[in-house]
C-alpha cells in the first residue's frame, strides 16, 4: 500500500511511497481509512516546526471501516463504521494522567502521525480503547472531523464557562476557529471572528456558518470594532486559535474586566505582552491542549445528535495521492476543512 511518510528530520522530506501493509495483533483493530483530515500539525511536521519521529506516516484525524480484529477484541467487529481517538496512541495507560483520562499529559505519549504511524494511508492499526463506533446516519466525512471537534469541545464545553448571551471573540478563522464558531453559535453566543487579509476566504466562510461579525485585523481596527459590538464593554471570552503572538495580545486587549481567555492555538515561539493586563483586568486564563476521555464521550454525542453542521466546513475532498494540492490549499488558507481519501491500488 501507499502512504505519505515523513522520511527524515528537517523541513520537507515528505514522500508518497510504498509501505508494508500492517499486521493486526491480538489486542488490536485494523481499519481501512475512508477519510482523513489535514491538520495544522501536519503542516508543522512538514516544516519540521513540531516535534516528530521520522520515519513516520503522517495524519491523525480519520474515520474508517473495521476490516480485521485481534482475538482479544470484543468492542467492534469487521464491517463496523468507526472513528479513532489518535492522541492516546503510545501512552502508558497506567500513570496518574492516563488513569484520570487525561492521556494528553502522559510522559510516554507519542500520538498517531507524530511519534507513530498515522492515517495518511490505506490501513491503520490501533488499540481497542481508541475506537468509537459511528451511527449510520453520520457520514465518514463528518466523522473524520471528530478529533478537531473534540479540541473545541474541551475548550468551550469543559474548561470554560461560556453561556447563551456571551459575546466571544474567536481569533484565527482556520478549521479550529471555524469549529469554535459552530459550537459557540449552537450555545447561543454572539461570535466575532478575527483574522488577517490572507484569511479572506475563511472569514467569508465564518460568516456563512453564522459568525455575527468578522474583522480583518490588518485593515480594520479590531479594538474599536469590538467596543462597538459590545457597547464599549469588551468581549466576555476570547478564544485564541491562530497561534500568533499578535493575536494573543489582541485577544487580551479585547476582553472585558473579569473576562476569560482561552489559548487553543500552538504558538511555538515567545510572546511579548503586558502581563499585568491579566492582573489589572482580573482575567481568567485557560490553556486547552488536546482533549480527554470525557471530552471524546461528549464529542461522540454531539456528532451522533448532529448538534453542529460539520459538513458546512468541508470545502475540499482530495485524493491522498494529490496530498501536495491539499497541503497547498491549507498553507494558502484557501479552504475550510480539507479531507483526503485513499486512491491507490
Amino acid at each position: 500500500m501507499k502512504a505519505l511518510v515523513k522520511v527524515k528530520p528537517g523541513p520537507g522530506h515528505l514522500e508518497w511511497m510504498d509501505v508494508p501493509e500492517p499486521e493486526c495483533p491480538e489486542d488490536s483493530i485494523k481499519i481501512e481509512v475512508k477519510y482523513a483530515g489535514i491538520c495544522g500539525t501536519d503542516l508543522h511536521i512538514a516544516h519540521d516546526t513540531f516535534i516528530n519521529s521520522p520515519p513516520v506516516i503522517l495524519g491523525h484525524e480519520f474515520s474508517g471501516v473495521v476490516t480485521e480484529v485481534g482475538s482479544k477484541i470484543t468492542k467492534v467487529k469487521p464491517g463496523d463504521r468507526v472513528v479513532v481517538l489518535p492522541s492516546n496512541a503510545g501512552t502508558c495507560r497506567t500513570c496518574e494522567y492516563c488513569k484520570l483520562g487525561f492521556y494528553w499529559f502522559c510522559s510516554e505519549r507519542k500520538g498517531m502521525g507524530i511519534g507513530m504511524d498515522g492515517c495518511f494511508t490505506r490501513y491503520a492499526v490501533v488499540l481497542e480503547d481508541m475506537v468509537y463506533k459511528i451511527p449510520d446516519h453520520v457520514s465518514f466525512e463528518e466523522a473524520a472531523l471528530a478529533e478537531p471537534l473534540s479540541v473545541l469541545v474541551q475548550a468551550i464545553e469543559e474548561l470554560t464557562p461560556i453561556g447563551v448571551g456571551d459575546t466571544v471573540l474567536v481569533s484565527g478563522p482556520g478549521p479550529i476557529g471555524l469549529i469554535a464558531t459552530l459550537l459557540l453559535k449552537s450555545k447561543g453566543c454572539k461570535v466575532i471572528v478575527a483574522g488577517t487579509s490572507s484569511d479572506a476566504f475563511r472569514l467569508e466562510l465564518a460568516e456563512k456558518i453564522g459568525a455575527d461579525r468578522t474583522i480583518d485585523a490588518l485593515t480594520q481596527d479590531l479594538e474599536q470594532l469590538v467596543r462597538l459590538e459590545t457597547s464599549g464593554r469588551g468581549v466576555d471570552v476570547a478564544i485564541e486559535c491562530a497561534g500568533a503572538p499578535a493575536s494573543v495580545v489582541s485577544c487580551l486587549k479585547a476582553l472585558r474586566r473579569m473576562g476569560k481567555y482561552v489559548q487553543v492555538g500552538i504558538i511555538g515561539k515567545e510572546v511579548t505582552l503586558e502581563f499585568d493586563t491579566i492582573l489589572f483586568k482580573g482575567l481568567q486564563v485557560y490553556g486547552s491542549g488536546g482533549h480527554s476521555l470525557s471530552t471524546w464521550e461528549k464529542t461522540m454525542k454531539i456528532i451522533e445528535q448532529r448538534q453542529v453542521d460539520l459538513n458546512s466546513l468541508i470545502t475540499h475532498r482530495i485524493p491522498l495521492s494529490q496530498w501536495k494540492e491539499g497541503f497547498e490549499i491549507c498553507e494558502e488558507k484557501q479552504g475550510g476543512k480539507v479531507i483526503l481519501f485513499y486512491d491507490a491500488q
